[in-house]
């Protein structure tokens, strides 16, 4: 069993991989194996989250995932445990395996009953698994409802219930529960970690994720999506100097919004760029910033973006498609963000332009928020929320163009055949303004540095998350000035 944390590099299948990954794997081995691993380990985290626990209520469904609540409650019993079983199915209907841990757990001396015990230390979610349907309705919903808004602490067997696995979105039936505090909210996963784990609603309503591959691991089936992992540390060399490690030219802050540009070019000086020049919409901006020297302030409209990373879009308001085409045309890697983007999502040209880009092998990053890509899109934030990993992997295949599509559990899509990457660092002391545009440096800055396209993005994205996560708790509010300058090189 394996704990996921931000720093597990591992494979995302999705549904369909899953099932055939299963399927295979059943029958390669006895009868009801699968779900005799799959019990004890339940029953051995569920012992590690509450060791000290009497009652333990576990809600069982009408499939698979109830019969491993069944082999769980009587794997507890034997244990010394008392597990409560709730069945919200027929049992004449149950599958095969299934049937079996229900005759095991009675055989036990489990304690079945038709509602919940009046207390409990801890409950397991065995409803429903990753072939649900449907969203969970009647008493499914309730026993639902009321694991999700007590205090007690909750475990969930493979997926919570009513969590698309593919996408991490939660049935209508179940939204609301999505962010209610509890001690502990933990999923077990078995055989392969799914991709709706670990974005969107997923990271809040599964909480620590851990993995069982019940001994099976040799899979033929293709990723979905990856978890890479921390950036492989990238110690610079006595013999250089700030020519090695480029320049990034920011083009932003428009009249009222020169915070947003000088946010980005702190973020890149500070994550290592050899030179940071700060190319300012508003003319009136004043020419220096005394708190960084080190920012070269300058008219946007005067420089020379040839051979330069740029970053472009922070704070740059209505003013920057003036400068978008020169951008396109003349960097020779890009970062586009906020306004930049959405200056792209309503002028056919600039698009074509993008995309001409692609086209040519130039190096480009976008990096919208999903309301910012759905207008790239065409359609609605809520269809960008629907399916993550499909709107990334559109956007990057659209245009020709690496994709970071923000928000939690951050997706880096290219437009290669290779898996997407999901980021599992940061956490909400990231939801303030300024962030996105510190991002945005950031990659700037791993672009300048030579990386590709896909690898900058993914660093830059995992080292900004890893900020917030580890922002002491006891510390002042995480800004976006004091992460643009905690940005490590």
């Amino acid at each position: 069993m394996q704990r996921i944390t931000s720093a597990t590099v591992a494979d995302l299948f999705d549904i369909a991989a899953t099932r055939r990954i299963e399927q295979a794997t059943a029958a390669a081995l006895p009868a009801h194996t699968l779900m005799q691993r799959a019990g004890l380990a339940v029953a051995r985290l569920a012992m590690a989250i509450a060791p000290h626990a009497r009652t333990i209520w576990i809600a069982c469904g009408p499939g698979n995932n109830g019969g491993d609540g069944f082999e769980a409650a009587a794997q507890l019993r034997h244990r010394g445990f008392f597990p409560v079983v709730t069945f919200a199915g027929d049992e004449g209907q149950l599958p095969p395996d299934a049937k079996a841990s229900l005759q095991r757990a009675r055989d036990a001396g489990a304690f079945f009953a038709p509602t919940p015990p009046a207390t409990y230390e801890l409950a397991i979610d065995a409803l429903l698994g990753i072939g649900a349907s449907r969203p969970p309705e009647g008493t499914m919903a309730e026993w639902l409802r009321q694991m999700r808004t007590t205090a007690q602490s909750v475990l969930s067997v493979d997926v919570p219930s009513g969590l698309n696995a593919d996408t991490g979105v939660l049935s209508a039936a179940d939204e609301s529960l999505a962010a209610e505090a509890q001690p502990i909210r933990a999923c077990l996963t078995f055989l392969t970690l799914k991709p709706g784990l670990f974005t969107a609603q997923g990271r809040d309503a599964a909480g620590t994720v851990w993995f069982d591959d019940l001994g099976c691991n040799a899979f033929t089936e293709q990723p979905t999506a990856r978890l890479a992992g921390p950036p492989r540390a990238q110690p610079r060399a006595h013999a250089s100097h700030k020519g090695s490690y480029g320049d990034v030219v920011v083009i932003g802050g428009a009249p009222g919004m020169a915070g947003a540009a000088l946010l980005a070019g702190s973020a890149a000086l500070h994550a290592g760029a050899g030179r940071v020049f700060v190319g300012l919409l508003d003319p009136s901006a004043v020419p220096v910033d005394t708190s960084q020297p080190e920012l070269m302030l300058r008219d946007a409209r005067t420089l020379d973006l040839s051979g330069t990373t740029t970053v472009c879009g922070c704070g740059g308001g209505s003013a920057v498609r003036e400068l978008l085409p020169r951008a396109l045309a003349t960097a020779a890697t890009l970062v586009l963000d906020a306004d930049a983007l959405n200056a792209i999502a309503t002028d056919s040209a600039l698009q074509t332009q993008l995309a001409s880009r692609g086209k040519r092998g130039r190096p480009t990053v976008i990096t919208p928020h999903p309301l910012e890509a759905a207008r790239l899109l065409g359609c609605t934030a809520a269809d960008v929320q629907v399916d993550r990993l499909a709107a990334a992997r559109k956007l990057a295949s659209r245009f020709g163009i690496v994709a970071v599509l923000k928000g939690s559990g951050t997706v880096i899509a290219d437009a290669g055949d290779g898996p997407a990457a999901i980021n599992l660092t940061g956490n909400a002391r990231l939801a303030t303004a300024g962030t996105g545009d510190v991002l945005a440096g950031m990659i700037g800055a791993a672009l300048a540095a030579h990386q590709p396209a896909f690898e900058a993005a993914q660093e830059a994205v995992w080292r900004h998350g890893h900020i917030a996560d580890t922002w002491p708790a006891d510390a002042p509010l995480l800004t976006a000035g004091t992460l643009a300058r905690r940005t490590p090189a």
